[in-house]
């Protein structure tokens, strides 16, 4: 699968996370992040640079998890950064960085998909 949708406001990439992840499109997930970006995940683990990310999300979605999409909250935007939240159905919080591209989309630089719960 391709990733031919670009974000062009800062939450259009949560959007397309739950999108991807439900589609079980690995490419998908990994094009929304920096060639460099950190991911903590599952808890403890750092995935840095999208090899890494790659292999998180190749085991993410062999485990076909069905997401829901929970209350994203207004991206806080400073210049070409911005902070993204969400609160999933879970109770969980997400919190990410993203940067303003050259083209003027949006890609995420620091993800930490599980803050509090």
């Amino acid at each position: 699968m391709t990733n031919e949708k670009v974000a062009t406001e800062p939450n259009d990439l949560g959007k397309f996370f739950i999108e991807h992840a439900n589609a079980g499109d690995v490419d998908g997930l990994v094009a929304l992040y920096e060639p460099n970006a950190v991911l903590e995940f599952p808890p403890g683990h750092v995935a840095t640079g999208h090899a890494e990310i790659r292999k998180v999300y190749e085991q993410f979605v062999a485990a076909a998890p069905v997401l829901s999409p929970g209350r994203q909250h207004p991206a806080l935007v400073s210049g070409d950064l911005a902070l993204t939240a969400s609160t999933l159905t879970s109770g969980e919080v997400t919190v990410e960085i993203a940067r303003r591209q050259g083209d003027g989309s949006w890609l995420w630089v620091v993800d930490q998909p599980s803050v509090v719960s």
